[in-house]
């Protein structure tokens, strides 16, 4: 039984969760559910027990010093509640922590017993794959779920993905079995450039979970991170020829494959964010997803840099060294001639701050065609 003091009554409460590790490349799903709890001044109220979740060998709890006294942080998962005012008010359960080593059945059973008795109205599971997609265009946003009926209503993508999956896939599962509905938003980030953080991934999960609950969410200093982000990759990129070339190629797949869906919808979500942003006493005007903020890196073995293979035939339907992803219980429309679900899986760095690998991404080195990911990635007992 989950007893829960000094939770006030929830008003529509949405829970919004994401997990640090093989579904969170560049960091970007995690971090935006951190700077929700950050500018709304989240309340944690719960944490789960760390010994019933996490293999500390993987996940190594860390030392400091307070006051002269060491102490001990354990690596977990917390949920902390947030209280959104304005003239439709309505409140959210974060949930962020670290895709856990083993027992995810239970580790679902849990977060969704809290859901139960907070009354949550739905699930929102934030998630980043590594893609074939350039930098230097909006960062693609795919929103599915394993609902017909939430899929019609809410105009999403009905999930057909099969193969290996993470924590976030088995959430959403969990949750529809459950009875609750549930969302996954997958950002898709570029994998020549996954290294954390990526605020313009980050930026992009915020603006389409604000059109999905339909809550303005300040943006901060986000919109400056994304656009010196890109800048910075703009720099890197224009110092090697055939990074350069590579990403012509992208950009050229993308906006061919893009050119028809060019309007009507995404034109209206847009015109619909600005109005939203413009109303008094909402603060300035929107930070888009397609203006790119921070330090990346682009690796090859000799230079520390990344020289992402040449495409022999690129094109608007294939974009060189897509196969079939790992993850991500998604199957996202295809962006820039790839599936998002599906980058190449031969020249992509560690996607994330604990060095696994995430959805939509092969190990360095391995066949790409849905094998399970490698040591760093979720175990075999992690119920896949």
């Amino acid at each position: 039984m989950i007893e829960l003091e000094g939770v006030p009554e929830l008003i529509d409460p949405v829970m919004v969760a994401a997990f640090e590790g093989w579904n969170d490349a560049g960091d970007a799903a995690s971090t935006a559910v951190g700077h929700l709890d950050r500018e709304w001044k989240g309340e944690v109220f719960a944490a789960l027990d760390a010994e019933d979740y996490y293999d500390f060998q993987v996940n190594r709890p860390t030392v400091f010093l307070e006051n002269g006294v060491r102490k001990i942080t354990w690596p977990t998962t917390r949920l902390s509640v947030v209280r959104v005012g304005g003239d439709k008010p309505r409140d959210l359960v974060l949930v962020r922590g670290i895709e856990p080593s083993m027992r995810w059945r239970s580790f679902c059973n849990e977060l969704l017993g809290f859901a139960h008795e907070l009354g949550v109205e739905m699930v929102v599971i934030l998630g980043a794959l590594l893609g074939d997609t350039p930098h230097t265009r909006p960062v693609p946003v795919s929103g599915v779920t394993s609902d017909p009926d939430l899929a019609r209503t809410m105009d999403l993508e009905e999930t057909r993905y099969e193969g290996p999956t993470g924590i976030v896939g088995i959430l959403q599962e969990a949750c529809t079995h459950a009875g609750v509905p549930a969302v996954s938003l997958w950002a898709a980030v570029p994998h020549y450039v996954s290294q954390p953080p990526n605020p313009k991934a980050t930026l992009a999960l915020l603006n389409r979970l604000e059109d999905l609950i339909g809550l303005r969410i300040p943006l901060g200093e986000l919109p400056e991170d994304a656009r010196a982000w890109q800048l910075g990759v703009d720099q890197l990129a224009a110092e090697d020829s055939e990074v350069a070339e590579y990403v012509q190629t992208l950009e050229e797949a993308r906006d061919t494959a893009e050119l028809p869906e060019a309007s009507g919808e995404a034109i209206a979500r847009e015109f619909e964010r600005y109005l939203r942003r413009r109303e008094p006493g909402t603060g300035p005007g929107p930070g888009v997803a397609t203006e790119g903020g921070d330090s990346p890196f682009l690796r090859d073995p000799g230079s520390g840099r990344t020289r992402p293979p040449k495409p022999e035939q690129p094109g608007p339907e294939s974009v060189p060294g897509a196969e079939a992803a790992p993850e991500a219980e998604t199957e996202p429309e295809p962006e820039a001639g790839a599936d998002a679900d599906a980058p190449d899986g031969g020249s992509v760095p560690d996607g994330g701050a604990t060095g696994e690998n995430p959805p939509g991404e092969n190990p360095p080195g391995e066949d790409p065609s849905g094998e399970d990911p490698d040591a760093s990635g979720p175990d075999d007992d992690s119920g896949k």
